[in-house]
This record gives structure tokens, C-alpha cells and sequence, in this order.
């Protein structure tokens, strides 16, 4: 393979003035070559995917596995195998062991579930409300408002007791990888929330409540399925939605005009946001048999990583798209991926979003940034952006 495209390190690049500013060198490379060669930090030589139509091609084509064991990783500086998917996370297999878990979860999303969560992000998001605003000023809204509201409704999905749920939370924000905290406290809280969630399976399976772990112990999953599954669904449904509140804050604090047709339409406006802000550097498939994409030929056994930040900044699909354009039709963006791994949560967390951060604004008119743009803590960790802290000041 020649003319490859050595820097990976390109789709972790963010510039501190400007958080929401794709990399121009990812805006010229999705122009010249939207699906280009590129040699991946252990030497394999695969693809980076930059347009939309060739990300979505990728993410949707029955040719391509997201086995975790079979992918090579983008991150700069990453040189080991990944090994398989541990029990329950399920997005790290392909069919039919794939479909067996998306099958028993997505049966579990209900429109009654959608509408009993609903009133209670209301409830959380006014209690969360009343909080943050007795804080003095200024306040971090990540510690005080994105991150507890998503924390307690996978309480409520899983059926945590309400005596347990600061515990829970406490443990939840011990795994995330920031400043000040070490690789074995991250373990220590995962294993006890392992643990934690593994007598819980056992207690639902004694005394079934009315949430999704409960009606999971009725199917012909493990113990330790069970609580895989429970360990994923915190994974995959609290850090995400909590940056994604976080940054559709700060994308909304530095574009003002915007905030009208979030009040007028709430539910158009999330996706752009969605579309927008992007929290994830890469997301990564391999190659099962030969395929072509786009004119180019991936072959058997190659990863293609692929950048949803610049694929959803294709001007081939979103015209200006570098723009924060509330009143844009942003569907089909692919902030939750495509195909059979779409994030099987979208829509609980479309709920949390319509909710909570009209409310926010609503609730603080006058809510402004208390520090420079560059100062933000934003960086990059595990493939995921961290939004650490969102100092935010207002006035009564």
C-alpha cells in the first residue's frame, strides 16, 4: 500500500480557542480522499473514513466486525491487542451472539418505559435545577447537573435502590479517568460496581422490580450475562450523555443567537447538537472478507477507523457544516453510529437532552461561562472526549 496517511494523532487534535473547530487537516483529507490509507500506531496499515457516505458505508455493511480482538486501535501510542469483549458488552460481537443480547434489550425500550423515564428526567432535572443554584457562584456544572441527571436514570433502568443511588453515583464518577485519579482507584470502583451489580441481579432475580434488569432475569441470560449487561448499559449510557450535555452547554454559551430555536424546537435543536459537538475521536471496523468502499478496495483483515466529527461536517451532507445551525435538518447524523451497533439507548438519551437543556437555560437566562473558552478542561481520553469541569456563572 502506498501514499499512506501516517497521523493518526490528526483525530485527537482539538484547538482550545475554538473546542468545536474540526482539525483542518481532517477537512482536507475528507476533501481529497474521504476514505484514505492510514497506518495505525502498531504498524497495521488501514483505513481512516472521513466523508459521510463512506462512514456510513462502513458502519452499515454486513461485511465489516466490531470484535474487539479482531480491530487495531487508532490511538496514538497504542500498540497492544484488544482483547475480546468481556461478558454482556455486547457491542463487541457480531451475529448471531450480537443479536441475541440487542434483541432481549430492545424489547425493553417500550414506549410506557420511554414515558415513565420521561417524567422522571422532569423530576431529576428540576431537583438538579434546584441545586445548582443554591451553589456559589461559579458553579461546575458537570459535577452539579450533566452528570448526576444521566447517573440517575440508569439508577431508575436498572432498579438501584433509592438508598444505594449516591453510593452508586459516587462509584460512577470514581471510574471516569480525569485528573487526580489513579488507574487502580478507576479499578477499584469498577470492581465494586461489578460486584455491586452482580447482588443486584441476585436480589431482582429473588424479588423482581418493575426495571429493565428485573424483566432480564426472565430471559435465558447468566448471572454473569446479566451483570455484564449491567455494566455496559452504565458504561455506554452515562459518560456519553453527560459530555453531550456538557458541550451542547458550552457550543450554545458561544453561539447565543442559537438559543431561540432551542426554546421553539427542542427536539431539532438536540440534533444538531448532536451532530455538532461529537464526543469520540474514532470509531473502528474490520474488514471481514474483501470489500470495496467508495473506489477503494479494503481488504480482508483491515480496520478502518473512522472520524464521525468530520463525517458529520461533510459538506457533501450537511452543507456548511462546520456552522452551529439549530434550524438545520440534522437527521441521519452519526453521533449514535448506523447499522446494527446504533447505540441502542438514542432515545432515552434524546429524552435527557430535550429536557434538561432547554430547562437549563430557562432556569438561568442569564448563564454565562466563568472562565476563557481555553481555559475549559477538554482533552481526549480512551477514544472519548472529557469534558472535566464547565465553570458557569449567572445572575438572579
Amino acid at each position: 500500500m502506498t501514499d499512506l496517511f501516517t497521523e493518526p494523532e490528526l483525530l485527537f487534535q482539538h484547538n482550545p480557542e475554538q473546542p468545536f473547530q474540526l482539525p483542518p487537516g481532517l477537512a482536507r483529507l475528507r476533501a481529497e480522499r474521504p476514505l484514505a490509507p492510514m497506518r495505525f500506531p502498531d504498524g497495521h496499515e488501514g483505513w481512516l473514513a472521513t466523508g459521510y457516505d463512506e462512514a456510513r458505508t462502513v458502519l452499515g455493511h454486513a461485511a465489516f466486525s466490531n470484535r474487539y480482538e479482531l480491530i487495531h486501535i487508532p490511538l496514538p501510542g497504542f500498540s497492544g491487542e484488544m482483547p475480546p469483549a468481556p461478558t454482556g458488552d455486547f457491542l463487541g460481537l457480531d451475529a448471531p451472539e450480537h443479536t441475541r443480547f440487542r434483541r432481549l434489550l430492545a424489547g425493553k425500550f417500550t414506549v410506557r418505559r420511554m414515558r415513565v423515564l420521561t417524567e422522571q428526567v422532569e423530576r431529576f432535572t428540576a431537583d438538579r435545577l434546584a441545586a445548582l443554584a443554591a451553589l456559589p457562584r461559579p458553579a461546575d456544572l458537570m459535577a452539579a447537573y450533566a452528570q448526576p441527571i444521566p447517573a440517575l436514570v440508569i439508577c431508575e433502568l436498572l432498579g438501584v435502590p433509592a438508598t444505594d443511588r449516591e453510593w452508586f453515583r459516587q462509584a460512577v464518577n470514581g471510574m471516569l479517568a480525569r485528573e487526580g485519579t489513579s488507574a487502580d482507584d478507576i479499578m477499584t470502583n469498577w470492581t465494586a460496581l461489578n460486584d455491586y451489580l452482580r447482588d443486584l441481579v441476585r436480589a431482582k432475580r429473588a424479588e423482581p422490580t418493575d426495571d429493565v434488569l428485573s424483566e432480564l432475569t426472565t430471559s435465558d441470560l447468566t448471572e454473569d450475562e446479566l451483570t455484564g449487561v449491567g455494566v455496559f448499559l452504565l458504561g455506554a449510557g452515562l459518560h456519553t450523555t453527560a459530555t453531550v450535555l456538557g458541550l451542547s452547554t458550552l457550543a450554545l454559551l458561544m453561539n447565543p443567537g442559537q438559543l431561540a430555536t432551542l426554546r421553539e424546537n427542542p427536539a431539532g435543536a438536540i440534533e444538531e447538537l448532536l451532530r455538532y459537538t461529537g464526543i469520540g475521536g474514532a470509531t473502528v471496523r474490520v474488514a471481514r472478507t474483501d470489500v470495496e468502499i467508495g473506489g477503494e478496495l479494503v481488504k480482508a483483515g483491515q480496520t478502518v477507523a473512522i472520524s464521525p466529527i468530520a463525517a458529520n461536517r461533510d459538506p457533501r451532507r450537511f452543507g456548511d457544516g462546520d456552522a452551529l445551525d439549530l434550524g438545520r435538518d440534522a437527521s441521519g447524523h452519526l453521533s449514535f453510529a448506523h447499522g446494527v451497533h446504533q447505540c441502542l439507548g438514542q432515545h432515552l438519551a434524546r429524552v435527557e437532552l430535550r429536557i434538561a437543556l432547554p430547562a437549563l437555560f430557562e432556569r438561568f437566562p442569564s448563564l454565562a461561562l466563568a472562565v476563557p473558552v481555553h481555559e475549559v478542561p477538554l482533552r481526549t481520553t480512551a477514544n472519548m472526549y472529557e469534558l472535566e469541569r464547565l465553570p458557569l456563572t449567572w445572575q438572579d
